[in-house]
């Protein structure tokens, strides 16, 4: 069972919102200079990128991007943002009430970064293109807005992926990038978790079933939901292991932001 895709229900959407906004989509840019994948140094997540870095501009002047963020060499860029809120549309249930915030979108960015530099050790972790294609062939039947708009015919669907701004090619890679980091975090951080009996019970008794009743809906049966209880304790737990090892991957290395106002949104 992958981790991310009990999206729906009510107790364990909000179990697994971490691990869905986490793993979103955007790639890792090219590095700058003098700054390897890996990052040793101890400036931390605190520092500040020189405001002459934050643009980069054509030979005639025009402004065609911006660096927000340098992770261990590697650019976070003000399309990379802009990538993250048009990506959202493949991912409704990612971004909580609809609304997206720039500021969250940024923090996904950089922790999405170093999972993927991290990555880069591990190719055998890899997702094939074929792999990926199979599962955005599966995610055209699970977006609403997506239902709407006559995305079960193929002109519909390839309509909705260019107007989020994508084409196939590029919505598959972002997909099979997604699926990589989904593995990684699975296979690094599940492996010897464990949830007994009395934590599923406690759980259904103290979580699930007060929200049903404040829905008012009738519960499902223990038995019969236990295993998707299951599911979203790994899933928190798995949460909490991947925020600590991200917050030591920020100490460790070097992830430097642009200070405020130097970057218009």
């Amino acid at each position: 069972m992958s981790l991310g895709w009990k999206r729906s229900g009510l107790g364990w959407a909000g179990a697994v919102a971490m691990l869905l906004v986490l793993v979103g989509g955007v790639r890792a840019r090219g590095q700058t200079s003098g700054a390897g994948s890996q990052g040793t140094g101890s400036q931390g997540a605190a520092s500040a990128v020189p405001a002459e870095e934050t643009q980069q501009t054509t030979t005639d002047g025009v402004l065609v991007d911006q660096v927000i963020g340098v992770v261990n060499g590697d650019l976070v860029l003000e399309s990379d943002v802009d990538e993250e809120r048009r990506f959202a549309a493949f991912q409704p249930f990612s971004v909580p009430g609809g609304r997206f915030s720039r500021e969250r979108a940024i923090e996904r960015l950089v922790d999405r970064t170093l999972i993927l530099q991290q990555l880069k050790l591990q190719p055998d972790q890899a997702v094939s293109t074929e792999e990926a294609r199979v599962q955005v062939a599966q995610l055209r039947k699970d977006i609403p807005a997506c239902k709407q708009l006559g995305c079960e015919t193929e002109a519909g669907w390839e309509k909705f992926v260019r107007d989020q701004g994508f084409t196939m090619e590029e919505l598959v890679e972002l997909w099979r990038e997604r699926m990589e980091v989904l593995k990684f975090v699975e296979m690094r951080f599940r492996a010897g978790i464990s949830i007994t009996p009395e934590e599923i019970k406690a759980y259904y008794e103290k979580t699930l079933l007060p929200e049903y009743a404040r829905q008012r809906a009738v519960a499902p049966k223990l038995d019969v939901i236990s295993d998707r209880v299951q599911e979203v304790l790994l899933q928190q737990q798995v949460s909490s292991l991947l925020g600590d090892w991200l917050k030591s991957l920020k100490a460790q290395g070097t992830v430097r932001m642009a200070r405020p106002g130097e970057v218009q949104p």
